[in-house]
């Protein structure tokens, strides 16, 4: 059953992790080249498969003891944390630069199918391994909730895609990056303190 607090969490934790994300910048150049539709729909299919292989993984951990999944999931926080802080000090230039530069061979002339893999083609190898999937995998295991974590990741990723395209760089000049991901940071910092907490058995 669909739990809605379960899903605005994810939705938010998810929203603020990818702002920063190099994909989000992929989305910026991929929406300002094409039409935004035509990209939107390979983008979002990618997102779709990362977060179904994120819940998968993340459902795997739950069969773990209770103790030992928070354990993990203190590691993962924490390491997402790391992540989130590292890429709020990437140059937003330089990754634009090298996502104008990997899409550069296809002309802008290209129709549907051309577009949308391309979509699908960026996104799928950039968000493998990444944050965000890290932290879905995190979530479905700390929640036991694979449906609520997997429909607001998926929706916070859309969102995110969706505001680089259409907001373009009208949103990078005007969204304070570095101050989201430091906030982004903190969260999951004291997320992994909870989980540490509950691991050792202070918190039920």
């Amino acid at each position: 059953m669909l739990q809605l607090g379960v899903v605005a969490a994810t939705f938010g934790l998810i929203f603020v992790g990818e702002l920063p994300d190099k994909t989000a910048i992929a989305s910026l150049v991929l929406g300002t080249r094409f039409p935004w539709r035509w990209a939107f729909a390979g983008v979002a299919a990618a997102f779709l498969v990362h977060v179904i292989i994120a819940v998968v993984a993340g459902s795997l951990l739950t069969l773990l003891p209770h103790r030992a999944v928070e354990a993990v999931v203190a590691v993962l926080f924490l390491v997402g944390a790391v992540m989130v802080w590292r890429e709020g000090n990437e140059d937003e230039e330089e990754i634009e630069a090298e996502e104008e530069a990997e899409i550069a061979g296809v002309p802008e002339t290209a129709g549907f199918w051309k577009v949308a893999s391309l979509g699908f083609g960026v996104i799928i190898v950039a968000e493998w391994g990444d944050l965000t999937q890290i932290l879905t995998a995190n979530l479905a295991a700390k929640y036991h909730d694979a449906l609520s974590v997997a429909v607001g990741a998926t929706l916070a990723l859309w969102a995110v895609a969706l505001l680089a395209m259409l907001g373009g760089k009208t949103l990078l000049r005007f969204l304070p990056m570095r101050w989201i991901t430091r906030i982004a940071a903190v969260v999951m910092v004291a997320l992994s303190v909870y989980s540490v907490l509950t691991a050792v058995g202070v918190i039920g």
